[in-house]
């Protein structure tokens, strides 16, 4: 697996995990979870495209581990 796959698949992931939290009920308890959802689906294509920029292979470890 090369690491443009890896980042691919996680961006997938987060459409979607959007695409769901957006036919979720429009009701108090809908819209929280539609919030966790997204935060949730969304971070991890960010944060290794953040490890990604990494100075060193401690430094890509580091931010994976966020």
């Amino acid at each position: 697996m090369k690491a443009s796959d890896l980042e691919n698949r996680l961006i997938d992931f987060a459409v979607k995990a959007t695409d769901i939290g957006e036919n979720l009920p429009n009701t108090r308890l809908g819209n929280h979870l539609a919030g966790q959802l997204i935060r949730s689906s969304t971070a991890p294509a960010l944060n290794y495209g953040e490890a990604q920029s990494g100075e060193s292979r401690a430094d890509f470890i580091h931010k994976m581990k966020v």
